[in-house]
């Protein structure tokens, strides 16, 4: 499967170097000096979205580059790729109608950051958004009245997804890419009550391709209703709780978005005394911070994805005051050089693992939640091409 698909995006590539020769040919066969088609494209893959959409209108040539899908994954896997931050944001929301960005490289290595406020779909219909998930520079957003839509902040373009027509009470919602059908799939846990602190847990899969919501296989093992899900490698991860009788048990469940079969990860060996674990995604591991109340938190990766003997602790962060209520987050990036990010309450800090110091970032003391995106020309529309304004 895997070598079918690099023959197809192979095949596709030389396709748009074609066009691009056409195009190129037609509209500078007057220039001798004219610069050739591959070496146009590798130029605008290095570009920031912002730079790529004010340059889509000078000519046909160009249009047709952001425009085709070869090269938007391209674009997206150089800015992936792209270990200094050029092309990452940022994503803070309040509990109330605001959600701020700004660039996170600054956030890193700048003690003050000013955050731009940005518009998202519908903001004046409405006085409150949500802030789910995120994949591939799209976010999974959600109104007060349930709506849910997928919106990429980058070039403002938002889907507005229809009801899934789910009778249990939604509890959680994640999406992420599944590249054996090139598709993106949100998928929406619902609950239904048991009784007293039972329930069973209803799974509905929406695939942009199709523009369609299904039912897929319930997950009967307990789960936690207060946990995040989290997408990584084609595989959504969440901490599901198992009642043995007289005592509960932590395991970190999975769901396959193109087998869409259920799994389970095996953990890493904490230290006794752990009172709080929460589960994330850092960079291409998985990620579980193990927190030791009002002592330390960390953090650990799984190295090679389904392999329990590749946990690795990465970095242990002290806590330099009772944290009371507060506890740490799981980090949201981790540079090249030991900087973690991470929110601690309402606050955001970042931890230098090489000189054992923290440092609170100021002007970020009120927002509820954090993401970190990369720019991206990815459509929420899979019928609709790159860069146009259609806000649903």
């Amino acid at each position: 499967m895997t070598m079918a698909l690099h023959d197809k995006d192979n095949e596709q590539h030389r396709q748009q170097l074609e066009r691009m020769k056409t195009l190129n040919s037609s509209e500078t066969s007057k220039d001798p000096q004219s610069v050739p088609s591959d070496i146009i494209i590798e130029i605008l893959s290095r570009l920031p979205v912002k730079s790529l959409l004010r340059i889509r209108s000078v000519c046909k040539l160009w249009f047709s580059i952001i425009s085709d899908p070869h090269f938007v994954k391209s674009h997206l896997s150089l800015s992936t790729s792209n270990n200094r931050y050029a092309h990452h944001r940022l994503i803070l929301s309040t509990n109330s109608i605001s959600v701020h960005s700004c660039p996170l490289y600054d956030v890193l290595y700048d003690g003050t950051v000013n955050a731009l406020e940005i518009d998202y779909p519908l903001k004046e219909s409405f006085d409150y958004v949500r802030i789910f998930s995120c994949c591939n520079g799209l976010l999974l957003i959600a109104n007060a009245d349930g709506d849910l839509f997928i919106w990429n902040p980058s070039t403002r373009r938002s889907n507005r997804l229809p009801c899934s027509g789910s009778r249990g009470r939604p509890c959680k919602y994640e999406f992420g890419y599944d590249e054996s059908s090139d598709d993106y799939k949100v998928v929406g846990i619902y609950y239904v009550s048991k009784g007293e602190a039972e329930y069973d847990a209803i799974v509905k899969m929406y695939s942009l391709k199709t523009g369609n919501w299904k039912r897929i296989g319930d997950f009967h093992n307990g789960f936690s209703m207060d946990c995040s899900v989290k997408y990584l490698n084609g595989v959504l991860h969440w901490m599901s709780i198992q009642d043995s009788g007289s005592s509960y048990s932590w395991t970190i469940a999975s769901l396959d978005l193109a087998k869409e079969t259920y799994g389970e990860i095996l953990q890493p060996v904490y230290d006794e005394f752990r009172t709080h674990l929460k589960l994330g995604a850092l960079r291409e591991w998985l990620c579980v911070l193990c927190d030791y109340s009002q002592i330390r938190a960390d953090v650990w990766v799984m190295k090679v994805y389904g392999v329990k003997d590749s946990w690795t602790k990465l970095v242990s962060i002290p806590y330099s005051t009772d944290p009371g209520w507060h506890r740490f987050s799981v980090p949201l990036c981790i540079s090249d050089d030991g900087k973690v990010l991470l929110k601690f309450g309402s606050k955001l800090v970042v931890y230098d693992s090489k000189n054992c110091s923290s440092s609170e970032i100021q002007n970020f003391n009120e927002y509820v939640e954090a993401y970190t995106i990369v720019e991206s020309l990815v459509s929420p529309d899979s019928q609709a091409g790159p860069g146009d304004n259609n806000q649903a």
